[in-house]
């Protein structure tokens, strides 16, 4: 199996989740050149991965259409002797089908797995993490054995953080996507406000998270609070968070850049529940979560854009002396 292809365009959560399959592969199949299709944006997870031979962009928001014609053109010149699609939605179904891949594999959910050499289901349950899930569609051809994902900060970018480790320190995304998957904003000041000051708070984020790390920093009585929100990329948060003591995250894509470098995570779980299989992989892992059982929750399986109810309990009653 000389050439494989991986797709996954969605979130950058689910990236890193893709990304045990690259290592399993490539133990498997040592000679193989393994590429990696995911949407722009989020090339950055990958940069100079040691155990990828090429990654292919698909911009999904300036040229959406123009680029998936170039994308499948390209696919088809490479001939891939495998391609592996995790993505359940049609674009990502006819890409897999207009190839010239010898072996299509990807989960019966997808549109257009009729045309697939094997498909799989993706069930949604408390046995399985989405790992497990993605792994099951490579088992034959590998094993069944577990493998955590996988990023690779560079020597540069742990140079980068080198200035800021050189104290005892904590790390809090206080962002996500999805309104009730984020802690609101006046717990993180609550949660802040329970740190030994002594101790170093970086807040992480992407530069439009920056106005909502100002806020809380404002408002907090930890005058030991730095914001680098914006100012680090993916594979320098992740050196960064490796080295952390803790890293406070909600139930979003920080959480699984602390799973895929082993670093210490406490995963704060609004609206959403561990139960989905998208949980924390790190040796050092703690879930926090409401003590209230609340007939609306879970209310989704990705989070909402706001709380259906109104009264966003699912956070609101989260108790901060149990995260710390």
């Amino acid at each position: 199996m000389d050439r494989i292809l991986i797709i996954q365009t969605a979130f950058i959560g689910d990236v890193i989740l893709a990304t045990p399959l690259v290592e399993k592969l490539k133990r498997f199949y040592p000679r193989s050149k393994i590429d990696f299709l995911l949407r722009k944006g989020n090339e950055g997870l990958l940069r100079d991965h040691p155990k990828l031979n090429n990654v292919l962009i698909w911009d999904k928001k300036n040229s959406k259409y123009n680029s998936l014609t170039k994308l499948s053109k390209k696919i088809r010149k490479e001939n891939y002797d495998l391609l592996i699609n995790l993505q359940r939605f049609t674009s990502s179904g006819l890409l897999t089908t207009s190839s010239k891949a010898k072996v299509k594999i990807g989960f019966s959910k997808n549109p257009f797995s009729f045309a697939y050499t094997r498909k799989f289901p993706h069930i949604v349950d408390q046995d399985k993490h989405e790992v497990d899930r993605n792994l099951s569609l490579i088992a034959d051809l590998t094993d069944e054995s577990f493998q955590r994902p996988v990023l690779y900060p560079g020597d540069a970018d742990y140079e980068k953080v080198s200035v800021y480790k050189n104290e005892s320190y904590i790390c809090a995304a206080p962002s996500s996507v999805w309104y009730t998957k984020q802690f609101p904003e006046e717990k993180w000041v609550e949660l802040l406000d329970r740190i030994n000051p002594e101790r170093k708070v970086f807040l992480l984020g992407a530069p439009d998270d920056v106005e909502l790390c100002m806020r809380i920093k404002n408002e907090s009585i930890n005058d030991n609070i730095t914001i680098l929100a914006g100012e680090l990329n993916f594979l320098q948060s992740a050196a960064l968070m490796q080295g952390a003591k803790m890293n406070y995250v909600n139930d979003s894509a920080p959480m699984h850049m602390a799973s895929a470098v082993n670093a210490p995570v406490t995963a704060i779980y609004c609206s959403t529940v561990p139960e989905f299989g998208f949980g924390p992989l790190s040796d050092d892992s703690r879930i926090v979560q409401t003590e209230e059982k609340l007939e609306c929750r879970p209310c989704g399986l990705h989070g909402k854009k706001s709380c259906p109810k109104g009264h966003f309990k699912c956070a609101l009653t989260i108790d901060t002396k149990n995260l710390v």
